[in-house]
């Protein structure tokens, strides 16, 4: 995906979930040919045998003076529209006609001067529309019939058009065009294609205007292997070929014949671009202008053609249904179907906590000189030292959440910090524990290890931690872990899970969900617009959020990880012999989790969560509340829930947003023990 990845993205991750395919969130900035790597902004490169470009085009004339500053670029689109949205209640609030200025008069400028015109005409609301043309004419590249149907059309409307004008400059109050100055309340822009800025092909072979050059296959010109379609290439053998969706539609099938040719070593197919295909312009009104062969229709038929043709089209790759469901248009594939009964990955990969318990009980670890303040139980060790230094440390290690390795090494460092964090201790050192696939040899055993430690040698310089080593094994899938430790001067209390206090509030730093979400994304159920945001939070340390917390007055705090919220607190109340009441209308939960968790999943470690958190007692309707489920969902690199003075948990929730922490709630309250340890309740029942 491109440097902003929008609503595209939500149906591209389950569709490839459903493919098989691998899935890197991360923009793509350039193409190492000679060394045969994608450069990706903020991390490593990664190796290619075959590559394909997609990455479209962006707007032309964007250094024009202004334009960045003042106007409203069409791509991305879904940001264009919401921010045309905004621009007229902006102008509405100020009195008087909206004045709009559509800069390019293509087929894309034309649809957003009559559909803006027909939005602000439904609305009952004064305007002026204006449609400018460098060139000599609207639409190059349409018939004169065309044409003439859109100017009458405009004409129609009171949208003026101005050709043979070139816009010089974009301000707050307008625009200038050759030295006139014209007031706008809302200028788009809308000039054309330009190369994508956000991919470099400086060191592929380009036309004059930067369009990556490919043979007829769709092939890079001298680069065997390497092939771009759709925007972002201009053809050698056909430069006419217009910037057109229908010709990267159509590129599709045999770009994907000449992948698998070339993957075999077999001879690859020529592209044919046809000539003329049908176009349809949106008037905004319910009405359209459509054309082929010379032949020009109008009307509210010609607008149902368009939108019955787009929709069916945009549905061919809306991969999930309202309920998260995978659209019976898509069907498994036979490594998706043998991954549905796998375990979850992450801190959902977890031994249960009543074996877990047996096997500790049955060891009775105790330590023999007292060094040991913290052993099992919390979140991290403490050991005091001779010079009563405390040395705080964690180890964590988790089956992988993502295929991404670089991912999953840098999530798996935040997590791993996470534990001294919650200590309010500051981490300062890291090992590795790392298993590699038992199927991984040489080069790519090589790189994804390379690829694991790098992203949490980031992770961890962004915390000040350092990496100083660790261990390397195999085992039957890919096993992060690392081993991470801080110190504490004497003096300095500690956040441990038994120094809650009664009628302390309770605020939880995250949103929580990451465990159906990503049981979700193995079935090909989960939105990349979800995943992206939860990727997100994951990627988010607890480091300020631990600092903000001591400057309120926090006495105790732990991360929700695996066990899920209701069993971390649940430890925290036995630890500090108190009870808890938490408002599960106040539970934040990640986009798309709600939707999720309604249409029934769960992930593999939710049902042991809730069988191990016992003594919950559900009252007034929460045991049936959407976000009832959330309290038991195994968590990866959770937020806090930290317990802090009641009279500073406002400010507190308020300091955490303003810090990075925009999800930051005030959950419930501790109160003294009386038999239930954990009462969960609605805002109603309070």
């Amino acid at each position: 995906p491109g440097p902003r990845c929008g609503r595209e993205v939500a149906h591209v991750v389950p569709l490839a979930r459903l493919a098989g395919a691998r899935v890197v969130l991360a923009p793509a900035e350039g193409l190492d040919p000679e060394n045969r790597r994608v450069e990706l902004a903020g991390r490593p490169p990664i190796p290619f045998d075959l590559v394909s470009i997609d990455v479209g085009s962006g707007v032309a004339g964007l250094d024009t003076p202004g334009v960045r500053e003042h106007a409203l670029a069409t791509r991305p689109i879904g940001a264009f529209v919401r921010a045309v949205g905004t621009r007229i209640d902006e102008a509405l609030r100020g009195g008087g006609d909206v004045r709009v200025v559509v800069v390019g008069a293509g087929a894309g400028g034309v649809e957003v001067a009559f559909t803006i015109d027909a939005r602000l005409r439904g609305a009952g609301i004064a305007h002026q529309v204006l449609l400018v043309e460098a060139g000599e004419r609207i639409l190059p590249g349409y018939g004169d019939r065309v044409v003439a149907r859109v100017l009458r059309e405009a004409e129609r409307r009171g949208i003026r058009v101005a050709t043979g004008r070139r816009v010089e400059s974009v301000d707050a109050a307008g625009v200038t065009i050759e030295g006139e100055e014209q007031p706008a309340d809302l200028v788009a822009w809308v000039a054309g294609a330009a190369p994508n800025r956000g991919f470099d092909a400086s060191r592929l072979p380009v036309d004059p205007r930067g369009f990556i050059r490919t043979e007829a296959t769709l092939q890079i010109v001298g680069v065997p292997g390497a092939f771009a379609v759709g925007d972002c290439g201009v053809l050698d053998h056909a430069p006419w070929v217009p910037r057109a969706g229908v010709y990267a539609v159509r590129q599709g099938p045999v770009l994907v014949d000449n992948l698998r040719r070339a993957a075999r070593g077999a001879s690859l197919k020529a592209y044919r671009p046809q000539r003329d295909f049908l176009t349809l312009l949106n008037l905004g009104d319910g009405t359209a202008i459509g054309t082929k062969w010379g032949l020009v229709v109008s009307g509210p038929r010609t607008f149902r053609l368009k939108d019955r043709i787009d929709r069916r089209f945009v549905e061919r790759f809306q991969v999930l249904g309202s309920e998260a469901e995978v659209r019976p248009e898509f069907h498994l594939q036979a490594d998706m179907r043998a991954r549905m009964g796998m375990t979850c990955g992450g801190c959902a990969a977890k031994l249960g906590q009543t074996e877990l318990d047996r096997v500790l009980e049955r060891l009775a670890l105790r330590a023999e000189d007292g060094s040991v303040e913290v052993g099992v139980g919390d979140d991290a060790a403490v050991v005091r030292g001779p010079d009563g230094t405390r040395i705080v440390s964690s180890l964590d290690q988790f089956r992988a959440l993502t295929d991404d390795p670089w991912l999953t090494g840098r999530i798996g460092a935040v997590n791993a910090a996470s534990d001294v964090l919650a200590k309010g201790v500051e981490p300062r050192y890291a090992q590795a524990a790392i298993a590699l696939p038992e199927g991984d040899a040489g080069p790519e055993r090589e790189e994804r290890l390379f690829q694991i430690m790098d992203g949490a040698r980031v992770a961890f310089r962004e915390l000040g931690v350092e990496l100083i080593g660790g261990h390397t094994t195999t085992a039957t899938e890919l096993l992060v872990g690392f081993h991470v430790e801080g110190f504490a001067p004497a003096g300095l209390p500690l956040l441990t899970i038994d120094r809650l206090e009664e009628g302390q509030a309770l605020v939880l730093t995250k949103r929580l969900g990451t465990g159906v979400l990503f049981h979700a994304d193995m079935h090909g159920r989960a939105g990349g617009v979800a995943v992206e945001r939860a990727i997100a939070s994951m990627l988010r340390s607890n480091h300020g959020a631990m600092k903000i917390a001591r400057e309120f007055g926090a006495t105790a705090a732990t991360d929700v990880t695996g066990f899920g919220l209701a069993r971390h607190l649940g430890a925290m109340l036995r630890a500090s012999d108190l009870s808890a009441t938490v408002d599960v209308d106040e539970l934040p939960a990640l986009d798309g989790v709600e939707a999720l968790l309604a249409a029934g999943l769960r992930s593999t470690f939710h049902e042991e969560n809730a069988r191990s958190a016992s003594g919950i007692d559900f009252v007034d309707g929460a045991a049936t509340h959407p976000n009832a489920p959330l309290l038991f969902d195994p968590q990866t690199s959770g937020g806090l829930v930290v317990g802090v003075p009641a009279a500073a948990a406002s400010d507190f929730v308020g300091a955490l947003r303003e810090g990075g922490y925009p999800d930051a709630a005030a959950i419930g309250r501790t109160g003294p023990f009386a038999g239930v340890r954990l009462t969960a309740r609605t805002g109603a029942s309070r």
